[in-house]
């Protein structure tokens, strides 16, 4: 299946933060839109360039990298950004559930 906005962030996110670790979920299928869609996403970033950042300019940062996707396609961003080392102090607990959809029929 294609995926171009998927791989579009990934592509950024790769080339800006170089993370040690990336997740990409497209959580699209749970939300009220057309098969397919890629317009809601969990993003999850290890980078040392988090290093000395509030969580506030950790999400700015993405935000401004994907400013383009998010102004078109992608509705949601769920953001967890870690440095390394919250990484390895936290890989003993999951990452949280995306809260359920409010906005449709699902």
């Amino acid at each position: 299946m294609m995926e171009p906005i998927k791989n579009a962030i990934i592509k950024k996110v790769t080339e800006i933060f170089d993370p040690i670790y990336l997740d990409i979920i497209n959580e699209s299928h749970s939300h009220n839109v057309p098969k397919g869609s890629e317009t809601h996403f969990k993003l999850f970033i290890v980078s040392h360039v988090f290093q000395s950042q509030s969580r506030i300019q950790r999400q700015r940062l993405v935000y401004d990298l994907l400013k383009e996707e998010m102004s078109q396609s992608v509705h949601a961003l769920s953001l967890r950004l870690l440095t390394n080392e919250e990484w390895e102090a936290s890989r003993k607990t999951p990452a949280p559930a995306s809260p359920p959809c409010h906005g449709g029929s699902k």
